[in-house]
């Protein structure tokens, strides 16, 4: 047993205590400090922490307690992401009510997070489960109303059957469910929508300002958002006084076109059928189709089938007639919906052209390509224009802009950016979400609530069956409603809204999260937004992201934010894994963090995440580098007992005017620490190589013998002192216990940052590396400017290089100044 175990259990006791006495991290509003506001994603109250969230957060309190110490005033809040499915199906489970489960969870959750020693300021927590948020939630869903962002439409949605719900596009993930991972179908519903498209250009252009993004993550978004410049080119339908309108990025393949696919769900359909005399095996087809799984029709290996709906179209400019095909590979969230089908210079329309003998006519020629031969292949690459009319002879690339020109003075067509991104539907046919604070009156029809009114709570007291559809509409007390407008009868709205509007505005909210009258006050929000540092998972690049610039967006117009985009720098953490996978229940392989804080502290399950890989990498667990944490923070607790239960200790340093070589190399070590740990959160924040210097400093710590006199004593004073302030990012509640051992008042977070002695930079002697044949054979500590002769000299005067060069011949000699000497030698 050692001298003066680790008492971790009754350090990180006693420290908390201090800092709950204390109020340690309360943020001021007002000061006179620069601000930084430090936020990671807050947490669904599952129940539980994992060891994700552990790094993640271990993260984001490293920065915050470093910001605080380099003179910042520190907004650093939690709060919670209260609302969702699980809740539910826990109600359903457990025969518990959502908002029990989620309050006892929050509860839980929020203690071991206390127990893990970060550095929130819980004055300002907030749940999105409790009427004090969720009003805001609907009150902004009125300023969206007002503004023609929130509207209600029919149409075919992604629909979950096992959560029983309807997901927006992007939370359908290779056609399954993003949360519980089944196959995904499209279902005829109406919902609410909000018009995230009226802001696609701006979410796309600006991505480019975020230079303290990933680019990884904004170069996820922009696919996502998916900007195409092309043209819209009008087909005119024979027999309707009406047109359709294509998009296409090719308008140089117009003249090639030989047939138009449409979407199966398209909104024309209803009227186009009426004209066609296949409209009974058209339906059967789009019936077919629009009710296979989203996996099955969007997976690119699928065959492309098809079928001629009877409907001609009548070509722009040639005045052809073009069959208009229904396609089960055009979806209508895509450009109109609508595509030109040219065979001859587009893959898969030549795959499917083959397929039912559609012709192909060839309008681009290369020089290896005869337009009159029959195509094997389609031809998608660059040429001239050949059977285009009076286009004939130019490149594509001109062609492009030429066509659409000469459309648009026909009237035909017009040159057009068009975005992969849809509006976001926000409905959800659940019951543990924000009521859409809107009602439904037959004389009045579709009535907002009066912001007067809000909120619309949730009743707690509701049925759950299991068998889908929100419980709402089964609660007459909610359900039936007296119209503000005529005051007849009326019902409400049972949808709820996607979780993700919670999520989408909450950084805002924690600025003034105590505010009755607004959801925050803009003077608030401006002192403290953007945010500084937003650490979070990537694989909430576009979901979690996308949304939140938008409402940021939104919000600014209203003239509520005081920014246009939320997050100024973004640290996307990677994953924890162990046995080579993303650690999950399912797969056995979950560490719990309880067990490990009870086993070996806070503080080591703090140090492992941020010292085991670079912030951004993925983390392999390795129990073994749990165990050299808690050894590492041991060896320092017991040289500082060394020290402190030494006849000799003194609670201040104190320096003679001339120490030893030997104890000036220990300061200078210091010193250089401090510069180094320092340059390493400043930079990139790798925490990874300011804690692996904090190692080593401990190891210089070691080779000082207090024994010898008080000039070490003070040395090795130093060195704590410096080291309980660098490790309190890491691991604080040590580093407060060696600030208060050490004789400081106060908190060690309060102290402000080690400064640096210049003079204790400037070495006396540096090593000196000595080759021979470019192996290391000696390190010889010698004044900086030592010359080449003289280096010589003094490695020839040493045994183990003498020893290696015994027989032999130097040939040559390469000097490094300041650094190397190689004796480059051979056989005499």
């Amino acid at each position: 047993m050692s001298q003066h175990p680790y008492l971790f259990k009754e350090i990180e006791a006693n420290v908390q205590a201090i800092w709950e006495e204390s109020n340690a991290f309360r943020t001021e509003n007002q000061s006179d400090r620069p601000k930084f506001y430090c936020l990671e994603m807050f947490p669904y109250p599952s129940g539980r922490i994992h060891m994700g969230h552990v790094r993640n957060y271990s993260i984001g309190d490293a920065l915050a307690r470093y910001k605080r110490m380099r003179g910042f005033n520190v907004l650093h809040p939690m709060g919670w992401d209260a609302f969702g499915l699980p809740a539910e199906n826990a109600a359903i489970q457990r025969n518990i009510p959502p908002r029990t489960w989620t309050i006892d969870n929050i509860a839980h959750m929020k203690k071991q997070l206390k127990k893990l020693g970060l550095s929130y300021d819980w004055d300002r927590e907030v749940a999105t489960c409790l009427p004090d948020y969720y009003r805001w939630n609907q009150w902004l869903f009125l300023q969206f109303l007002k503004r023609g962002l929130a509207y209600k439409k029919g149409g075919l949605l992604n629909w979950c059957d096992q959560c029983a719900t309807v997901l927006a596009n992007e939370q359908v993930e290779e056609g399954l469910c993003w949360r519980c991972k089944s196959p995904v179908e499209l279902r005829s519903l109406e919902q609410w929508y909000l018009k995230i498209t009226d802001y696609a250009k701006e979410l796309h252009d600006t991505l480019k300002e975020l230079t303290g993004w990933p680019e990884k993550v904004r170069t996820m978004q922009e696919n996502w958002i998916g900007p195409s410049t092309g043209a819209h080119i009008d087909f005119t339908v024979a027999g309707l006084k009406k047109h359709l309108t294509v998009f296409t990025t090719r308008p140089d393949t117009l003249f090639g076109v030989t047939f138009v696919t449409i979407a199966p769900e398209h909104e024309e359909m209803e009227e186009l059928l009426s004209l066609s005399p296949n409209r009974d095996l058209a339906k059967a087809f789009i019936h077919e189709t629009l009710h296979k799984r989203t996996t099955e029709r969007n997976a690119e290996l699928v065959e492309k089938e098809g079928i001629d709906s009877g409907v001609r179209l009548v070509h722009p400019l040639t005045g052809e007639t073009i069959p208009l095909w229904i396609g089960n590979f055009v979806v209508s969230g895509y450009g109109t919906g609508i595509v030109m089908g040219v065979p001859a210079h587009d893959t898969r329309d030549f795959e499917f052209a083959k397929k039912y003998g559609i012709p192909i006519k060839t309008v681009i020629s290369d020089s290896s390509n005869n337009p009159l031969q029959t195509q094997q292949e389609a031809m998608t690459g660059p040429g001239i224009l050949v059977q285009s009319g009076q286009f004939d002879g130019l490149k594509n690339d001109q062609a492009k802009i030429e066509i659409t020109r000469y459309l648009e003075e026909k009237g035909a067509g017009r040159s057009v950016t068009t975005y992969r991104l849809r509006d976001w539907g926000i409905s959800r046919q659940r019951y543990w979400g924000t009521p859409i604070p809107v009602l439904y009156c037959d004389g009045c029809g579709m009535v907002p609530v009066p912001e007067k009114d809000l909120p619309v709570l949730l009743p707690e007291h509701v049925s759950f069956t299991g068998k889908g559809g929100s419980p709402l509409a089964e609660q007459p007390s909610f359900l039936n409603v007296r119209c503000p407008q005529c005051g007849k009868d009326a019902k409400r709205e049972t949808d709820t809204m996607d979780t993700f509007i919670d999520s989408s505005w909450y950084f805002l909210r924690f600025t003034d999260p105590k505010n009755t009258e607004m959801p925050f006050d803009r003077l608030k929000s401006a002192h403290w937004l953007p945010v500084d540092q937003y650490v979070g998972g990537v694989e909430h690049a576009i979901l979690h992201l996308l949304y939140a610039r938008f409402f940021t967006k939104v919000l600014n117009d209203i003239g509520l934010s005081p920014v246009r985009e939320p997050f100024q720098s973004l640290l996307t953490q990677g994953m924890v894994l162990k046995d080579g996978s993303k650690m999950s229940k399912s797969k056995g392989n979950v560490v719990d963090p309880d067990l490990l804080i009870d086993r070996y502290g806070a503080d080591t399950v703090r140090l492992f995440t941020l010292f085991s890989a670079p912030p951004d990498k993925d983390l392999a667990w390795d129990d073994k580098a749990v165990e050299g944490a808690y050894r590492f923070l041991g060896r320092l607790f017991q040289k500082s007992q060394e020290l402190l239960t030494h006849p000799g200790f003194q609670k201040r340093a104190s320096f003679t005017d001339e120490l030893p070589s030997e104890l000036r190399l220990v300061r200078t070590k210091i010193h250089e620490t401090i510069q180094d740990v320092t340059r390493d959160l400043d930079g990139d924040a790798q925490m990874n190589t300011a804690i692996a210097r904090l190692m080593e400093l401990l190891n210089t710590l070691y080779s000082v013998d207090i024994q010898n006199g008080a000039a070490e004593r003070s040395v090795l004073h130093e060195g704590l002192h410096v080291t309980s302030m660098l490790l309190s990012p890491f691991a604080p509640h040590l580093s407060q216990h060696l600030w208060s051992s050490l004789g400081e008042e106060g908190l060690v977070l309060n102290a402000g940052w080690p400064k640096i002695d210049q003079s204790a930079l400037l070495r006396d002697v540096v090593p000196f590396i000595v080759q021979v044949n470019g192996k290391l054979r000696a390190t010889l500590m010698l004044p900086p400017a030592t010359t080449e002769a003289e280096l010589k000299e003094q490695a020839l005067q040493d045994e183990k290089v003498t020893r290696v060069l015994e027989g032999l011949q130097i040939r040559k000699i390469v000097h490094v100044p300041g650094k190397l000497l190689n004796f480059v030698a051979g056989p005499g």
